[in-house]
């Protein structure tokens, strides 16, 4: 597995590498220090690699550009150690992370097979002319694409188009529901396969109970955000909620938080909870406050609890959109943002039989789309006609 040192992309693929790992398969997994402790549990071999991608998660460039061209700069440092780590020892199949473009170069190089693992969205029919245009008109784009482009005519690869080599890859596991795929019908479903999130037996069985008398339970989790500042939130969440009577509200907050994010005073029916958020909580809850990034919408689509969408920055808008056209969700912009919002919003989604019954139709089709196993079966499947091959 080659990955891209970030926690947003490491995750989603977690559990299929130990899945991997489990099931007897040789597996090292390529990535830089910041991500070491998170591959550390599935038993994989680690293979440490320097990253130049040293930006916070919270600095991370706006600019679709300058973001874009740190992904190829990673590439260009990151190529040459791969080959130096793998030439000698070829894998028999390479996984590799969206953003790890030096994966599928290593691996069109040494001409082995390769599947990708997206954590997101993937390309659709259309897309490279839609988005490529677009992505070319901005300011660098032009120059960006040029110089991806002469890498890619130097680094060994086979697929020397860039707009083909960086958004059609040959074989994709999809991490993701397909339900929020946009244009999911003009997906080829001949290279792309969606297995939805990918989750494992422990974080479905970490001991959370649902208190006695709880009558409904709220889970708040804002861990992963990019942009959005919690405090100002869980402030607004315990001004609406403190009073709600037969509500648990569970405030989920991320293990490095600091006792100055959380409001002063914490109400008898709200309950903190640092750490990863368990999946269990969010079986048992009735509904969540999330930012929607795609970890957090697919993790509430699988457990099917409605949400209260709160959404900051282009991708995570393009989510609590899509949350709200399948009808599981009420969305609210920080602007608007303030405790009646968020209480008219909850009365709204727990009272609607509709979003009930489209919960429940979702939990069933991401259930259905087979989760960690299937990934595993898929990732098997297409080793085994390499083998062949």
């Amino acid at each position: 597995m080659i990955g891209t040192p970030m926690v947003s992309q490491v995750l989603p693929s977690l559990e299929i590498i130990r899945e991997l790992v489990a099931r007897g398969h040789r597996v090292t997994y390529a990535n830089g220090e910041h991500a070491v402790e998170l591959i550390a549990h599935t038993g994989a071999e680690l293979v440490r690699l320097p990253s130049t991608l040293t930006v916070a998660h919270q600095d991370w460039p706006q600019d679709l550009i300058a973001s874009a061209s740190l992904f190829l700069d990673e590439a260009m440092a990151v190529l040459p150690q791969l080959h130096a780590a793998y030439d000698d020892s070829p894998a028999d199949l390479y996984l590799y992370d969206i953003g790890a473009y030096a994966g599928r170069a290593l691996a069109e190089a040494q001409g082995r097979g390769l599947v990708q693992l997206s954590p997101t969205l993937v390309a659709w029919e259309g897309a490279r002319e839609e988005i490529g245009a677009a992505f070319a008109g901005l300011p660098g784009g032009s120059a960006h694409r040029a110089r991806f482009a002469a890498w890619l005519a130097r680094c060994g690869a086979v697929t020397t188009n860039v707009e083909e080599f960086a958004g059609h890859p040959r074989r994709v596991l999809a991490m993701i529901p397909r339900a929020m795929q946009p244009h999911a019908d003009r997906v080829d479903t001949k290279a792309v396969t969606f297995v939805g999130p990918c989750f494992g037996a422990g974080e479905e069985q970490d001991g959370w109970t649902r208190p006695a008398g709880a009558q409904k339970v709220l889970l708040v989790s804002l861990v992963g955000s990019a942009h959005l500042g919690p405090r100002e939130i869980y402030q607004q969440c315990v001004a609406a909620f403190a009073d709600l009577p037969g509500w648990h509200v569970v405030l989920h907050i991320g293990s490095d938080s600091g006792p100055t994010e959380l409001p002063q005073r914490i109400p008898p029916n709200f309950e903190v909870r640092p750490g990863t958020a368990p999946l269990t909580i969010l079986e048992r809850a009735d509904a969540c406050v999330t930012h929607t990034g795609m970890g957090s919408s697919s993790a509430c689509l699988y457990a099917g609890v409605p949400m209260i969408a709160v959404p900051h920055g282009a991708e995570q808008c393009l989510y609590a959109d899509r949350l709200v056209e399948l009808g599981v969700a009420r969305r609210i912009n920080t602007a608007d943002l303030t405790a009646a919002a968020l209480r008219t919003a909850l009365m709204e989604l727990i009272g609607d039989p509709h979003s009930a019954a489209r919960s429940a139709w979702l939990w069933a089709e991401v259930r259905a789309e087979g989760g960690t196993r299937r990934a595993a079966d898929l990732i098997e499947e297409q080793l085994a006609k390499e083998r062949v091959g």
